[in-house]
């Protein structure tokens, strides 16, 4: 198993070169060619490391996921992400800047306009947005609803923007009651439907999901529709694992489109295939939690295989950012800390990896939603020059391009940084 360390041989005295489309690394030191196969792209989900130039207009002023958390935890231990440069990055206490980093490092802005998952994520595969999903403060229209509880053939209670464990809190006794569903939303472009196990069987909950993702186009096209199962019994509600996401379809091609259409396999993990609706997606391993979504990837990694292996890890986000808990954000953050070397040190020589974030969600903000933040950009592997400053990427996009450009490809949204670490 290969240590992650601190400093590593440069890649100076590497050439690259084409065969039948395929990208080729030849170290001019040794005699070996290495082909780059696969890239393993995994997602902090709402790692966000500082506000963008334009959050005051999201309401995000101030914002900043990662040095927030640390300030509220005393410091982030974090010592295999900051060998990587994570610290090079942006002063985050507990991270100290490395004279020698292991990978290149940088950050990345969003172009499209938006902040949730669906804009980051399509983004990063190379879709942009020019607007935004549209959004519900004040509730959905009355006319909305009233088609909703048409279909689905009962009234709805809630419809107004809440945070998901209070509005269970809150309507939870009503709706065992009665077997209303809950409706809400967020600042974030979602249409959630909540409903308790024993009331409501999952599968049912599920259906009145797919019927609202069928009746929300057009106008009310919102980014996802959400089933946010719960348990137990008042003062004590608890939602569940089986939470399901109906994205729209992507609106454009994406890197995934791509690389399935050349018959290079793409696999997701976590929500990658909800958010994408399945576009491009070869095959996929949902998960229960950023736990089992490290497994899956580590499974993945140590078994044979060529592609993209593209992993979400949910709990930064749902269990602590959206619920303004800054100690289990950093808990959380060190957890995956923990381990990355099993990680890193399961990467074949032909392997790269890239780490990111899709937006932001900083628990020490009194809002509850993301906040639109630069992302952390980490790469390393064999083929990757350490110590590479890609600075300030202008989008989420150039790693669409760089991704492309590993498997022999051209993607035209985003630059590629693939010739900058190399």
């Amino acid at each position: 198993m290969r240590k992650l360390y601190s400093g590593r041989k440069g890649n100076s005295g590497v050439i690259q070169f084409m065969i039948d489309g395929i990208l080729f690394i030849y170290n001019l030191r040794g005699t070996s060619i290495m082909q780059v196969k696969r890239v393993a792209l995994l997602i902090m989900d709402s790692v966000g490391i500082g506000e963008l130039p334009d959050a005051g207009q999201y309401g995000d002023a101030g914002c900043n996921t990662l040095v927030h958390t640390a300030q509220a935890a005393g410091g982030l231990k974090l010592p295999n992400l900051g060998r990587l440069g994570l610290g090079n990055i942006i002063e985050i206490e507990g991270i100290p800047p490395t004279q020698s980093p292991a990978a290149a490092y940088g950050r990345m802005a969003e172009r499209s306009a938006g902040k949730d998952t669906t804009t980051g994520h399509w983004e990063m595969a190379g879709l942009i947005l020019e607007r935004p999903f549209p959004v519900y403060p004040q509730g959905f229209p009355p006319e909305l609803i009233k088609a909703y509880e048409e279909k689905i053939g009962r009234p709805v209670i809630g419809n107004k923007a809440a945070s998901g464990t209070a509005i269970i809190d809150e309507l939870g006794p009503e709706h065992m009651k009665t077997g209303y569903p809950i409706v809400y939303t967020s600042a974030d472009s979602v249409f959630q439907v909540a409903a308790h196990e024993a009331v409501i069987p999952i599968e049912e909950l599920y259906k009145m999901c797919r019927i609202a993702r069928e009746l929300l186009v057009g106008e009310h096209a919102v980014g996802r529709v959400i089933a946010r199962p719960f348990v137990g019994a008042p003062g004590s509600f608890k939602r569940t694992v089986r939470r399901h996401d109906y994205s729209l379809k992507p609106t454009g091609k994406t890197v995934l489109d791509l690389l399935a259409e050349n018959q290079i396999e793409v696999t997701g993990v976590g929500k990658i295939r909800d958010i994408f609706d399945g576009e491009g997606i070869s095959r996929t391993f949902p998960t229960t939690g950023n736990a089992d979504g490290i497994e899956h990837t580590l499974n993945l990694l140590r078994s044979p295989g060529e592609g993209l292996i593209f992993t979400n890890l949910v709990d930064f986000d749902m269990l602590y950012g959206h619920r303004n808990d800054p100690l289990g954000y950093a808990r959380a953050l060190e957890e995956l800390d923990r381990r990355l070397p099993e990680i890193l040190g399961s990467l074949r020589e032909d392997d790269i990896a890239i780490i990111t974030a899709d937006h932001g969600c900083d628990p020490t903000d009194p809002s509850t939603d993301h906040s639109r933040e630069y992302v952390p950009l980490l790469v390393y592997g064999e083929a990757v020059r350490p110590g590479v400053n890609l600075g300030v990427r202008q989008s989420f996009a150039d790693v669409a391009a760089t991704v492309a450009e590993i498997f022999g490809l051209r993607f035209p949204v985003g630059k590629s940084f693939w010739g900058e670490v190399s």
